[in-house]
């Protein structure tokens, strides 16, 4: 009896205790300030250590005859339509968590319902980092440059046959400022290599892939079209870039691996890709100048065949009112792409080509454009003696918040 009575005496008084604040002081949460920038909304504790961002992108487009490029001869034929849709609907997330240098981002294809990206990145030093998740490898600038800051549209036909599109795997990459003509920035990638997510390997090799990027002036050129801000100084850089892999596919896309025409559905490790890039970028004044020469070695080991593909293109653009930003006035730009794709070297008169003219107008920047384009595209298959063209008018409205 006395036991109980001590018992119910001992937690009596720590309740009393607890009651009165005679317990362990606990630190109070972290204050959030919010704001809205270029990221979109932005949610910070006042400590530094976490933040979030929330943004969108919404992209209208009508087209005519079509919206896609040609792939093959009787797409000329049989694309024949007016088309209103909206090509993209993204929802964006990002920012860093436990430390600034920790840092995470998400990004959501809505009309698809599809997950785009999602990685982490180590980013403490400028010189050394490192990620892994998935996200568009770093290749080629033009897959590289998101689809709301790209100068053109669209990206060019060279695109469909050379990019990695998204992968998932690791990477490590950096900045080296050496000061000078000694500045470049560097990625290494190993990954799965079967394309966009992909939950297994269809055997034990992995892609490897390398870009080298030498900032010959000294500073990089933003991962942006445009030369929306005037460079009172130019900006250049000149970049290589290779892979390597074997896998069932010869290209890849948004949606996932797949195939280049002319090549059948592929079995584990049946094809094996080595491909390069050489590029350049320029920004002076109002100008911009953006060039990429590709290569593709794709050897089909079931059929002992080799295929070798070439393309490149040169595209450029102009600001036509580049003291629009001092009265804030939209910015109007004009802006041309050639591109030159030879599906099989081999046949060296058939070619596929595009003539490209784009005209911007710029409210904010990216942020809120409207550009319209017009697009010649000449395909040639000697080989067989045919050959098609035809031209496409498209508009689009790209809103970001």
């Amino acid at each position: 009896m006395l036991l109980k009575k001590t018992l119910l005496f001992f937690l009596l008084g720590w309740a009393m205790g607890e009651s009165m604040g005679f317990q362990d002081p606990v630190k109070p949460p972290p204050a959030v300030s919010t704001r809205y920038g270029s990221k979109g909304f932005q949610f910070s504790t006042d400590d530094g250590l976490y933040r979030l961002q929330l943004a969108g992108r919404l992209q209208f487009r009508f087209a005519t005859p079509a919206d896609q490029d040609p792939i093959t001869y009787d797409d000329f034929f049989e694309q024949d339509q007016n088309l209103f849709k909206i090509n993209r609907a993204r929802l964006k997330v990002g920012g860093h968590a436990h430390k600034p240098w920790l840092t995470y981002y998400f990004e959501y294809e809505l009309s698809a319902s599809r997950i785009l990206d999602f990685r982490v990145m180590v980013a403490k030093w400028p010189w050394l980092s490192f990620k892994i998740g998935q996200w568009k490898s770093e290749y080629s600038r033009e897959r590289v440059i998101s689809s709301g800051r790209q100068q053109l549209m669209e990206r060019s036909i060279i695109n469909r046959p050379f990019t990695l599109d998204r992968q998932q795997g690791a990477s490590v990459y950096g900045r080296w400022d050496g000061g000078g003509l000694a500045d470049f920035n560097y990625h290494f990638l190993v990954l799965t290599g079967t394309g966009i997510g992909a939950r297994t390997n269809d055997d034990n090799h992995l892609m490897y892939s390398g870009r080298l990027q030498w900032n010959v002036l000294g500073e990089g050129v933003d991962m942006s079209g445009s030369a929306l801000n005037y460079h009172q100084k130019p900006t250049a850089s000149i970049a290589w870039a290779g892979t390597t892999n074997t896998s069932p596919y010869t290209r890849y896309s948004s949606q996932g691996g797949g195939q280049l025409t002319g090549f059948e559905n592929g079995t584990a490790g049946q094809y094996a890709m080595d491909q390069y890039l050489v590029e350049t970028t320029l920004m002076y004044r109002a100008f911009s100048w953006h060039s990429e020469y590709h290569r593709k070695n794709i050897f089909d080991t079931n059929n002992d065949r080799l295929s070798r593909l070439q393309g490149w293109f040169v595209q450029a653009g102009i600001l036509l009112n580049a003291a629009a930003s001092e009265n804030s006035a939209p910015k109007l730009e004009l802006a041309g792409r050639y591109a030159l794709f030879r599906p099989e070297m081999r046949l060296q008169e058939n070619n596929e080509e595009e003539y490209s003219l784009a005209f911007n107008c710029f409210f904010n920047d990216h942020l809120n454009k409207l550009t319209v384009d017009l697009t010649h595209f000449d395909f040639e298959e000697k080989s067989v003696n045919r050959e098609a063209s035809g031209w496409r008018f498209r508009v689009q409205y790209d809103f970001s918040f």
